[in-house]
C-alpha cells in the first residue's frame, strides 16, 4: 500500500520568493529548449540537463537515443530529465550507493532546484521511495505544482536561490554540499583522492649546502666535552657531593 506524502512545513521562504537583485552572477541561469533556435541551442539545453543531474556525464554516461528525440521535438525537457534520472547511470552512481534520505534530498536539489526543507520533507519523500520506488519520487516531483511552475515542460531545473543585501554570495552550490557520495562509500571508496598532476618542484642545489649554524655540525664537539665522559662505566659527576659543596651561611652572621 502506497502511504501519501506526508505534511512537511518551509523552513524557509527563500525560494517563493523572486531574487531581489537583477543582472549578479548570483542569479539563477535558466535554459529552454523552446529558445533554442539551432543544433548549437539545442545541445547547449542538453548538456545543461546532463549537468544539473549528474554535474559531469562521460560519454558512457549519455544516451544519443533520448537526445535525438529531444531535438526532433518527441519528447520535452521534462521527459529527458525524468530518462536521466531513471536510468542506469543515476541508479548505479546515486541510488545504489546512498541512503533513501539521501537520495530523496539528491532528489529535491536536483528537481525542485531548492535545498530540503528540514529533516520532515526527507523522511516524507523517503517513505515515497520506500513504499513505491525511486520512480514514484520522480513522477511525483516531475508531477508537482511547484515543479510545473517553475520549470514547466521545456526549461531544465537549475539551482534556485535568492541573495539579499546582507549576503554577498547566494546559497552554495548543492555538487558541494550534496556530494555524489555519502561519507559511508567515499570511505569504502578511498574518497576523496587527491591526484597532482602538475609538475613537482625541486628545491634547487644550493639550498642543500651548508653556510653554518646546523646542530649537527657541532655533535663532534659536543662529544668532546668533559662534562660527557665516563669513568669506568659511569658518569664523571655522579661521585660529586653537591649539597657539601653549598656554602653555608648562618643566621648569626
Amino acid at each position: 500500500m502506497a502511504l501519501p506524502l506526508l505534511k512537511y512545513a518551509p523552513t524557509t521562504q527563500n525560494s517563493r520568493v523572486a531574487a531581489l537583485r537583477v543582472g549578479s552572477d548570483e542569479d539563477p541561469k535558466a535554459v529552454s529548449l523552446d529558445k533554442a533556435l539551432n543544433r548549437e541551442d539545442q545541445n547547449f539545453v542538453i548538456e545543461a540537463a546532463y549537468r544539473q543531474l549528474f554535474f559531469h556525464a562521460f560519454k558512457v554516461d549519455r544516451d544519443r537515443t533520448l537526445e535525438s528525440q529531444l531535438r526532433d521535438g518527441q519528447i520535452t525537457v521534462r521527459d529527458f530529465i525524468r530518462s536521466l534520472t531513471l536510468s542506469d547511470t543515476f541508479t548505479r552512481s546515486f541510488y545504489n550507493l546512498n541512503s533513501n534520505y539521501r537520495v530523496a534530498r539528491h532528489l529535491v536539489e536536483k528537481l525542485l532546484g531548492r535545498p530540503t526543507y528540514g529533516k520532515s520533507e526527507e523522511i516524507a519523500w523517503s517513505a515515497v521511495i520506500m513504499t513505491r520506488g525511486i520512480r514514484g519520487a520522480v513522477d511525483d516531483i516531475l508531477n508537482s505544482q511547484e515543479y510545473l511552475d517553475n520549470f514547466g515542460y521545456d526549461t531544465v531545473p537549475y539551482h534556485r536561490n535568492r541573495v539579499v543585501g546582507s549576503r554577498d554570495l547566494g546559497e552554495t552550490p548543492f555538487n558541494i554540499t550534496t556530494p555524489r557520495y555519502e561519507a559511508y562509500y567515499r570511505g569504502i571508496l578511498g574518497f576523496p583522492q587527491i591526484v597532482y598532476t602538475g609538475t613537482a618542484r625541486t628545491l634547487p642545489e644550493r639550498a642543500s649546502q651548508r653556510r653554518g649554524g646546523f646542530p649537527q655540525d657541532y655533535l663532534p664537539w659536543v662529544r668532546t666535552l668533559p662534562a660527557l665522559r665516563t669513568r669506568g662505566g659511569t658518569s664523571g659527576n655522579t661521585s660529586i657531593d653537591y649539597l657539601a659543596k653549598v656554602p653555608y651561611r648562618s643566621l648569626g652572621r
